[in-house]
């Protein structure tokens, strides 16, 4: 590798970082937090961060575009804002880098970005988390014959929640390869030249780290906005990632709980009794709700049933009486469906769903009943047709996925 060849690397990588804070003012802030080092090949064979720095093979960003290069460095720091360093957990290191990749990805492709060949780009997960694509990929392993390979892969490279979030995963990435096969990448000529893989490290830094770049993210989100240069995709982003991160069932029960709060009776009691006092009496009263699912094809049968019993073990708790309207774009034959307290809330064995979204017919059919319920809770994506005016009821939303709500009481599924 000659010095010019890593002046023009050098070059190429500050133009790219330059023409990000001009033009993606919300992006370049983020990326301009962390500086740039030439990596080893012999581990980092396109570009890599350890949400401190970003790492990148010579060969390979020599060989892409000024454009590309822009889209490279603005993913690993994507990667970082999002907090995927530190939101793996246990799973599988291959699979969930496989996920990072689908979720990122087309984030910027909207934004207008030139992807470099190879790309991981799935039209189905739009618009999803990487939690919830992990779990895609894992129904697709399950079927695939060679997918205890693809975990083997991932456990040799390590087990440890802090590996590096790599650009593209070598097995699945075409160019890696291509850069590595290159004439002019010669591992014995580079291979002492870049930098080692970073130590991992502890699940204490990796969550002081997050925290910082919640605070980073917010900091980059609110200057763009001033300048009115915060795409709409990625304000959406950054509303998601910066809500409380609270357990969804927890929040789904403290909210039905609230509206069905018993209430203590201080009536006069009979008078055959002999006792003047007046004592408080505690006063439950049977609770009215409406529950709506979203059948659109974007809600999976396991979430479904999760969030099914969910409700049922709530209920019994607050004597409610449920009605269950399945809707698409139009309400499901047979709707609603009514439990009492005592009876077991569960789907109904068939019902017709899978089309569009129009929230608008549950709530049409609230409006035709002689009395609004207490609390209406709705399961959905949330990417569809709203009512035009809020209802004078509470709404409780339980969304998979990172879409908003123009009214009531959101509640993160994942």
């Amino acid at each position: 590798m000659t010095n010019n060849g890593e002046n023009s690397v050098a070059t190429k990588l500050a133009a790219a970082r330059t023409r990000l804070i001009l033009d993606k003012p919300f992006l370049g802030a983020l990326v301009l937090r962390m500086p740039l080092e030439m990596a080893d090949p012999a581990w980092c064979s396109t570009a890599s961060t350890d949400a401190k720095k970003i790492y990148f093979n010579y060969e390979y960003i020599n060989q892409l575009h000024n454009s590309e290069t822009q889209f490279v460095l603005a993913k690993q720091a994507l990667h970082c804002a999002l907090s995927h360093f530190a939101r793996r957990g246990h799973r599988i290191k291959h699979r969930w880098d496989l996920a990072c990749e689908y979720a990122v990805n087309p984030l910027l492709i909207e934004e207008g970005f030139n992807a470099p060949p190879g790309t991981l780009i799935e039209d189905s997960f739009a618009g999803m988390t990487a939690e919830e694509i992990y779990r895609c990929l894992q129904d697709k392993d399950d079927g695939d014959a060679d997918s205890s390979n693809h975990e083997d892969e991932g456990n040799d490279e390590s087990t440890d929640p802090t590996d590096q979030q790599q650009d593209s995963p070598p097995s699945t990435e075409p160019q890696n390869n291509e850069a590595n096969n290159s004439p002019d990448n010669d591992d014995s000529d580079q291979g002492n030249n870049g930098a080692p893989q970073p130590a991992t490290m502890s699940q204490q830094e990796l969550d002081n780290l997050s925290v910082q770049w919640q605070q980073r993210l917010a900091g980059a989100a609110q200057q763009a906005q001033q300048a009115g240069k915060l795409s709409a995709s990625m304000a959406r982003m950054v509303e998601f990632m910066l809500q409380p991160k609270l357990p969804w069932r927890a929040l789904l029960a403290r909210h039905m709980t609230a509206t069905a709060r018993d209430d203590y009776n201080y009536s006069r009691p009979s008078s055959r009794r002999g006792d003047p006092s007046i004592y408080p009496s505690l006063r439950s009263s049977q609770v009215n709700m409406v529950v709506a699912i979203d059948v659109s094809g974007s809600i999976g049968d396991e979430e479904m049933n999760e969030f099914m019993c969910e409700v049922d073990a709530i209920k019994g708790q607050l004597r409610a009486r449920i009605s269950l309207l399945v809707c698409d774009a139009e309400l499901a034959d047979g709707s609603p469906w009514i439990f009492e307290s005592w009876e077991e809330f569960c789907l109904p064995k068939t019902f017709t769903g899978g089309g569009g979204t129009d929230f608008r017919p549950v709530f049409d059919w609230v409006e035709k009943q002689d009395q609004a319920p207490q609390l209406l809770v709705y399961f959905s994506d949330c990417v569809g047709k709203f009512p035009q005016y809020q209802p004078n009821y509470p709404v409780i939303w339980l969304v998979k996925g990172n879409a908003s709500v123009p009214f009531g009481q959101r509640i993160q599924l994942n």
